[in-house]
């Protein structure tokens, strides 16, 4: 029988990057979780982790063999507990939207980091992917409602509707508690998630980081990946929730700005299931 380890990996090992190939033949556990520490940029084209109670980092747990195990610790220059390592391999708490757990990290072993950059979320892909000019950008709750952003004065930003996009592998659900009631969010299942697909530039972002309260740790930022027109595409921002509650219900305004964005737009029978969980589950009576 096969030993299996559970690794967190927050860089180059990360799905889509440069060395995820090492990971290809082994199980994902989550894609979207975290842990306690702190992530620089090396500056060589990889991240650099370290040890930390007061910050998080962002990444995925994949379950691994003995086989690929020793592949990572070959990547990470990891030769051995005691050993003169690159990185050292511990174990750390990982949170997932479904249950809380443990799994290898690496982390760097040199604790001078003092000239290295600290990367803004936490997130390798944040520092990876919001540099773009151009970003596709996958909203799933009421920012696929135009109103919002005629009345922010910023429609102009959001004109580039490319289509109706499935977040596979996640369910809506609202975890975000508002003084009003819930906000919608993103978390892993085995279900599927609607919403508008836009073509935005990095100019949109500073309304999106204010609207999401990005710099209050409401929101964060992220990358998933969306299908549209039988197309998937990689790495597309969306807005997580940052600390997760049990399902709140959302207030009637927002529920009516989710339908009123959604409506004609998503499929029949996902727009039906919106109506269902807001009308009957939450009791909402939205017309």
């Amino acid at each position: 029988m096969k030993n299996i380890y559970q690794v967190f990996v927050y860089g180059t090992l990360r799905q889509h990057e440069s060395n995820h190939h090492l990971l290809k033949e082994a199980r994902c556990v989550s894609r979207q979780c975290w842990t306690n520490g702190t992530l620089y940029d090396t500056g060589c084209g990889y991240p650099a982790m370290i040890a930390s109670t007061s910050n998080r980092v962002y990444g995925e747990v994949y379950a691994v063999t003995d086989e690929q195990l020793k592949r990572l610790d070959e990547l990470e220059g990891y030769a051995g507990e005691g050993k003169d390592n690159l990185y050292e391999r511990i174990t750390q708490v990982i949170y997932t939207d479904f249950e809380t757990t443990e799994a290898f990290v690496y982390v760097f072993s040199n604790d001078n980091v003092c000239e290295l950059d600290e990367l803004e979320f936490g997130d390798w892909k944040c520092h990876r992917y919001l540099q773009q000019d151009e970003l596709l950008y996958f909203a799933y709750g009421s920012c696929m409602d135009e109103q919002r952003f005629q009345l922010a004065g910023v429609k102009y930003e959001f004109e580039r509707v490319l289509g109706c996009g499935i977040a596979k592998y996640y369910s809506l659900a609202y975890t975000r508690k508002a003084h009003d009631g819930g906000r919608a969010d993103l978390i892993e299942s085995e279900e599927e998630v609607e919403g508008k697909v836009y073509h935005i530039s990095r100019e949109a972002l500073p309304y999106l980081y204010r609207r999401e309260g990005v710099t209050a740790h409401i929101y964060r930022p992220a990358f998933v990946d969306i299908v549209m027109d039988e197309k998937t595409y990689r790495n597309v921002l969306t807005f997580l929730v940052v600390d997760k509650t049990e399902a709140v219900a959302p207030p009637e305004h927002y529920a009516t700005e989710i339908l009123r964005g959604a409506k004609g737009f998503v499929s029949d029978s996902y727009y039906q299931k919106l109506e269902t969980d807001l009308h009957i589950k939450f009791k909402i009576n939205n017309n």
